[in-house]
């Protein structure tokens, strides 16, 4: 009897290397060519990928209240990206954007020129890996071309290995979207109207200078200032419920600090304001609310029955974002 032959399409299967294993059905071959099915095989490493969140992506970059505060609270704002070693030939400049047109991860622009968009839905739980993938591939994207989603490599570089670390982080707010194209005051037809629907749904928001990650914004009965914290969580809280006690928490007459939220691993104050007060007026006494604080957290005595009341007010009205 002829010996069972081994069926071809196993045996010529090529192996390929995890990072370009693409995705297949769950109970289809896995494309690797192990024979097994893709959930037993490199799915199993996908779906793990997908689900391990990394609670402060942007730890360790220049800037990091404000890569938060533009990733969840701002609408319209844009930054220069100092990469390490340099740009490469034919790209004059990288930018990181609040968000593009049609939520695209990135768009390389006619003159090479790239903009990174920043409130994009990612596929893994690493936000800076995802970024940090979506910018090589538009690094090497035609000109006049955006940039689609896909799956990121488990292993690929994060930002931190791209972009320079001494490098100034300092965004710039806009009143609106026309950063998205080259020549706005240009724009005609559907580029035109897709501007004006996409101003019209801006929030007026506005950066406290000095004051990393705070931001005001200006809602329909009050305003509000948001402000993104680099402290630690338990340290900062003790602080915020010392001064509550001890009713330095205001900045200024019909204002109050409201609660908190966390985004990216970081504690994240919220005021309530008066309509009437602009981010030029909450500028300077939210300045001295910050040195306040700076004393607040210095201390180490143990709080007082109060004090941990008020704490525990502050706890729970806290919520998570990310």
């Amino acid at each position: 009897m002829a010996k069972k032959r081994r069926p071809q399409s196993q045996a010529a299967a090529p192996q390929i290397k995890d990072g370009e294993v693409p995705v297949v059905g769950a109970r289809e071959p896995c494309p690797c060519g192990s024979g097994r099915r893709y959930k037993a095989c490199h799915g199993r490493a996908a779906a793990h990928a997908a689900t391990a969140l990394v609670q402060r992506p942007f730890e360790g970059l220049p800037g990091e209240c404000d890569w938060v505060a533009l990733r969840e609270l701002v609408p319209a704002a844009t930054a220069e990206l100092t990469l390490k070693g340099g740009l490469p030939e034919g790209v004059p400049s990288v930018t990181l954007a609040t968000v593009l047109p049609m939520a695209w991860p990135a768009l390389r622009r006619d003159n090479g020129a790239i903009m990174l968009g920043l409130q994009n839905d990612t596929a893994s739980g690493d936000l800076s890996r995802d970024l940090a993938d979506i910018l090589q591939r538009a690094l090497t994207a035609e000109p006049g071309t955006p940039v689609p989603a896909a799956r990121t490599a488990p292993d690929g570089p994060r930002l931190q290995d791209l972009l320079d670390a001494d490098a100034a982080f300092e965004p710039t707010v806009h009143t609106g979207f026309e950063f998205w194209v080259e020549n706005p005051e240009n724009a005609t037809g559907e580029v035109a109207a897709s501007l004006e629907r996409a101003n019209a749904a801006a929030i007026p928001t506005a950066r406290i200078p000095g004051l990393e990650g705070a931001y005001w914004c200006e809602a329909p009965d009050k305003n509000h200032l948001r402000w993104v914290t680099g402290y630690p969580e338990e340290q900062l809280l003790d602080a915020l419920a010392r001064l509550h006690v001890a009713g330095a928490t205001s900045l200024g007459e019909n204002t109050r600090l409201v609660g908190s939220f966390r985004a990216h691993g970081l504690v994240v104050p919220v005021w309530d304001l008066p309509s009437s007060m602009s981010a030029d007026d909450v500028a300077e006494p939210a300045a001295a609310f910050a040195e306040r604080l700076a004393k607040a957290l210095a201390e180490d005595a143990p709080l007082s029955p109060e004090e941990r009341r008020a704490r525990g007010g502050l706890t729970n009205r806290q919520v998570t974002l990310s």
